[in-house]
């Protein structure tokens, strides 16, 4: 007993030297950043960490436990903590999110309210694909509606119009941080029985006042998703998130993340719920061990305690980075105002009600000025630049085939301001690692981009 002590004792001795010398090496040789020049890249996004995430990733690869774990646990107990919600599971994508999602609605589960092959869902073609991926995977129909200059949101306006007798659900993100129209999204949705998913993966940490109550965006409909690649809210390198307040969808969501199975138990325990061998499932022999009954065709998207234990220290920074965004995204829209900007670029404007925390800085060029010399001369001078994703999704090879047969998706109303999209915007960074001296900077080489 003593010499287990000792050895006890001696591991954790030398794991508390090994941390202390990864967080001197991150000290030493991560983020010592020189001051900026005019001219030095500025990045859309970069990540923002210091040596508490190194010390967590390194801490967990020496317990070398490698899948989920305790880190998970950890991490998926504090987003819910911090979204208010009850429930959250950690994935190894935001496309992965948006999967489980989408796929959660579609169990059997779910009685008349399942989604099925050929129902229709409410969706925007100004967006990132995966949002809309898994409908058409799945042999569902989205129904295209058009979004609003200088939203860049539902036009909830076309609502009604795109509801049919097959419509199932209503699945749109908060495009940039910009939290839609809530209010009247949600009132849709309860109005005609209709799912509601926020796809949160660029808006992580914004806020929407809804009756009265500023509620986090991602926690006002049915389930909510996130992503943490490297360029959003927070990162963990790879990796997402679903949450929803539903325990019914939690325990699908989990079904579906963990190949399919019925059992809720976590893995790697074996019997904590004290029935695993007293079942009847299907057509399987009664008292068929229960790990391995599968209740949906699922998948394996669990996310590493590697990534879970980067999250950790990354979610405890979230207060500051959501500040640091909007006060750079205001900094911005400053001076991009104080040099007359406007006169050529449309400023973005955030939705009644929402408090944006800015994955990023919207500009759609005005008539007059061209959207592609103002992106060759802004990256010229070394500022990076995004389009607003697919800018119209049905306009890319991935739908040559539907175009063709007319077949698996419908437009309701014309998609004008999403084609405008297309052609005439783009966006630069606010990210928090973002300094007065770069958006400064910025709006500087913007307004000169458009008056040259």
């Amino acid at each position: 007993m003593r010499e287990r002590q000792d050895l006890m004792t001696e591991k954790e001795l030398a794991r508390q030297d090994i941390l202390a010398r990864v967080r001197d090496y991150c000290d030493r040789y991560h983020n010592t950043e020189k001051a900026f020049e005019p001219g030095d890249r500025i990045p859309y996004a970069s990540r923002v960490y210091d040596a508490d995430e190194m010390v967590n990733l390194v801490d967990s690869a020496l317990e070398f436990w490698l899948t989920s774990g305790q880190w998970t646990e950890q991490f998926e107990k504090g987003l819910a903590e911090y979204l208010h919600v009850r429930f959250a599971s950690l994935v190894n994508s935001g496309s992965s999110a948006n999967l489980l999602a989408f796929m959660a609605l579609t169990s059997p589960l779910l009685g008349e309210r399942q989604i099925r092959r050929g129902d229709e869902v409410i969706t925007v073609a100004a967006g990132f694909p995966t949002t809309v991926t898994p409908m058409i995977q799945y042999g569902a129909v989205p129904v295209f509606v058009d979004v609003t200059i200088p939203q860049y949101n539902i036009d909830v306006t076309m609502l009604e119009k795109a509801y049919s007798e097959k419509t199932k659900a209503v699945m749109i993100a908060h495009s940039l941080g910009n939290p839609f129209d809530l209010g009247a999204v949600s009132s849709f949705c309860k109005k005609h029985g209709l799912w509601l998913v926020e796809d949160n993966c660029d808006a992580l940490g914004s806020t929407y006042e809804l009756d009265g109550e500023k509620r986090f965006t991602g926690t006002i409909g049915d389930i909510g998703t996130s992503s943490f690649y490297p360029p959003h809210h927070m990162t963990m390198g790879e990796g997402g998130a679903v949450y929803t307040d539903n325990p019914l969808l939690h325990r699908i969501v989990r079904s579906f993340r963990d190949w399919g199975r019925d059992c809720v138990c976590p893995p790697g325990r074996d019997d904590t719920c004290g029935h695993r061998f007293d079942g009847a499932y299907g057509d399987l022999p009664a008292g068929y061990d229960h790990k391995y009954v599968y209740s949906h065709f699922g998948y394996n998207l669990k996310a590493t305690d590697m990534q879970a234990a980067i999250g950790c220290a990354q979610l405890k920074k979230m207060p500051l980075f959501a500040e640091r965004r909007r006060r750079n995204h205001r900094r911005l829209l400053e001076e991009l105002r104080k040099r007359n900007a406007e006169q050529y670029y449309i400023l973005p404007e955030p939705a009644e009600g929402a408090d944006p925390d800015w994955f990023g800085f919207l500009l759609t060029c005005r008539e007059g000025t061209d959207r592609t010399r103002v992106v060759r001369y802004v990256e010229e001078h070394g500022i990076q630049t995004r389009m607003l994703f697919a800018g119209n999704l049905i306009k890319h090879p991935c739908f040559d085939a539907m175009r063709d047969t007319g077949e698996g998706y419908r437009v309701a109303g014309s998609l004008e301001n999403t084609d405008r999209i297309m052609r005439d915007t783009f966006w630069v960074g606010v990210y928090p690692g973002m300094t007065d001296e770069k958006t400064e900077y910025m709006a500087q080489i913007l307004a000169e981009a458009a008056a040259v």
